[in-house]
């Protein structure tokens, strides 16, 4: 029977892939979300996260463009050394980058091998489904494990046309079915279903017999993952449909460091509990 975790010894028992495919049948639900730096991937593990996402999603949350394109392997690989110190329990996961795999099989085993080698990954996150199956198959020939991402796909967002709900028709639907099928034949040890319908994204998860992790995808999944910082309620400006604030730490940061900024000026920060005491001869 899989107990929370409640103590350090628990806390210490490293989440794989192995696990996490058995969590399909066997429960409970996969928690997954991102971290970029130590810090806050130390919090998120004490907390007892199962899986961390290194995500090209720092192209937009850490670096401040408008999309993940910008993103490279060097940089996934820099915050993966960082967030994997700070874990005891949680699996680690990094992306793939736009045009780090797609050009070929070939192309993307090698760049598998470089997260794991240099990012410190346990395993890597690649979109894209039926067509990028035999990039799936090397990677997990070479004992690199793979998580697959369907439905929305950002690296694809000027294909999609923005960042659209996919899988609105049975068609779509049946499509994406096909893709996560293709994924689990080739070898994938889970698949994230991104921005479908519900009933559309419990389709997919009964399709296959690894687990699905959903954001914006409804209940059914065998998993979900929030970005970290709409978890945290850091982010500022627009807020996705289906990411739920559990804290509001950004107006608390903010709060704070107007206070900080008032003790300055007024000169009552540093006082004598936070000063050194003078030595005496």
């Amino acid at each position: 029977m899989y107990r929370s975790v409640q103590n350090p010894k628990d806390a210490a028992r490293k989440v794989t892939v192995l696990e996490l495919r058995e969590r399909k049948s066997a429960g409970p639900m996969i928690t997954m979300t991102t971290a970029y730096d130590f810090t806050m991937a130390t919090l998120f593990d004490e907390a007892g996260i199962d899986v961390i996402l290194v995500g090209d999603s720092l192209g937009m949350v850490v670096q401040g463009h408008t999309n993940t394109l910008p993103v490279s392997i060097d940089e996934i690989c820099y915050h993966g050394r960082a967030v994997a110190r700070a874990l005891a329990r949680a699996h680690l996961v990094g992306d793939l980058p736009f045009m780090s795999f797609q050009t070929s099989p070939r192309q993307a085993m090698r760049n598998a091998g470089k997260l794991l080698k240099h990012g410190s990954f346990e395993s890597v996150k690649l979109e894209g489904g039926a067509h990028y199956a035999e990039h799936v198959y090397q990677i997990v020939r070479a004992g690199i494990p793979v998580m697959g991402h369907v439905g929305l796909t950002p690296q694809s967002i000027h294909a999609l046309g923005g960042f659209k709900v996919q899988g609105k028709t049975l068609d779509a639907a049946e499509q994406i079915v096909n893709d996560a099928k293709a994924l689990e034949q080739a070898g994938a040890y889970a698949i994230l279903i991104e921005a479908m319908p519900p009933d559309m994204a419990a389709l997919v998860t009964r399709a296959v017999s690894i687990p699905t992790i959903g954001i914006g995808a409804g209940r059914e999944c065998d998993g979900q993952v929030l970005v970290s910082t709409d978890l945290l309620g850091l982010s500022r400006g627009h807020v996705p449909k289906f990411s739920k604030r559990y804290a509001e730490l950004g107006d608390q940061a903010v709060d704070a460091a107007r206070r900080y900024i008032d003790e300055v000026r007024a000169r009552s920060f540093p006082d004598a509990a936070h000063e050194y005491r003078r030595v005496t001869a």
